[in-house]
């Protein structure tokens, strides 16, 4: 972190200001290491390699931090040659190439995938994730001057509410305990008319859950130490993938793949041979690891962002499920 961000943290406790103190090293204004302060309940939180720390990395979502770590790069646009990653986050949006002067909040960071989309905005991004895979995206992102990535949980965010333009949470809210308490904890972070945007996975019938997304093993593979599962995963997805080759040719034959535990997106996305194999190892053990996942459907999203008092909502179906869109109410109500 730089130490200019720190006008964007408070503790997650109390919400009171956090002092910076016993910078043990840094690089310019960036600091590497140190240890942040709560001024009213004395709360600590260490620097560690640039990023601000509240919360262990020894949580439910290890399984993610190794999979970004592991595939630090894979769904970047300037990795993959496509421009999947870019797409997605402004369609999904729906938000202006240019936001400089504005704050944008990222839940759930991942590797920075779309930290990188944002970043190009020229908003102020504030980037977190609750597992190790912050590392991953400060790599790629950190140097940003228009950058803060910081490891926190979105219940306790060390972040000051009401303060951000516009928010974005993809591929996240699903994998949490309480996925309706992990919504509502969004809205209050957003100033008056500030932007709201999230997906969800869409649940669907018995047999499509059990069958095509895994529910038949997931209770064994979620348990599995994740460096064994990814092993495991890599393995398979490699063995099968000639065959899987063969099936993608015949008619719903990536839903075949999904019930065989293999995500080629062949015809999907625009990819390269090798990039579409590193894209099935990452998505097959997304698919088998995560702890949680609850899926949810449109009315249920849509009762949500309905309880959260947001205006202008729009909930459909979208890239990764379910969308919804919201703005937070104006001042004066």
């Amino acid at each position: 972190m730089r130490e200019c961000h720190l006008s964007l943290l408070v503790c997650p406790e109390c919400q009171a200001t956090l002092a910076l103190s016993q910078i043990e090293s840094g690089d310019g204004d960036r600091v590497r290491s140190g240890t942040l302060t709560c001024v009213s309940c004395q709360a600590a939180f260490p620097i560690i390699d640039h990023i601000p720390r509240f919360v262990s990395s020894d949580n439910y979502a290890r399984n993610f931090g190794l999979e970004w770590t592991r595939h630090a790069r894979t769904q970047y646009d300037s990795h993959s040659g496509a421009t999947v990653s870019e797409g997605r986050f402004f369609k999904e949006t729906g938000w202006p190439r240019d936001l400089a002067g504005e704050h944008i909040l990222e839940v759930g960071s991942g590797s920075g995938r779309f930290t990188e989309q944002a970043a190009k905005t020229g908003a102020m991004v504030v980037s977190f994730d609750f597992s190790f895979a912050v590392e991953a995206n400060y790599a790629s992102n950190g140097h940003k001057a228009n950058v803060l990535i910081v490891q926190a949980d979105l219940l306790k965010m060390p972040l000051r509410r009401g303060f951000f333009d516009k928010l974005y949470c993809f591929g996240v809210l699903q994998h949490t305990p309480d996925v309706r308490r992990s919504f509502l904890s969004l809205p209050p972070m957003l100033k008056p008319c500030g932007d709201l945007c999230v997906d969800v996975y869409s649940k669907k019938v018995w047999w499509v859950e059990l069958l095509v997304k895994g529910r038949w093993i997931r209770p064994l593979t979620r348990h599995l130490p994740p460096h064994v599962l990814y092993a495991l995963v890599n393995r398979y997805v490699r063995l099968m993938w000639p065959l899987a080759t063969q099936i993608n040719k015949l008619p719903l034959g990536m839903h075949i793949n999904l019930a065989l535990l293999v995500a080629d997106y062949r015809g999907h996305f625009d990819l390269s041979e090798e990039m579409l194999k590193e894209w099935a190892i990452l998505d097959t053990f997304d698919l088998l690891s995560a702890y949680y996942d609850q899926p949810q459907t449109v009315q249920t999203l849509q009762q949500w962002f309905e309880e959260a008092g947001l205006d202008d909502i729009r909930v459909h179906l979208g890239f990764n499920g379910i969308e919804g869109h919201g703005k937070a109410p104006q001042a004066d109500r």
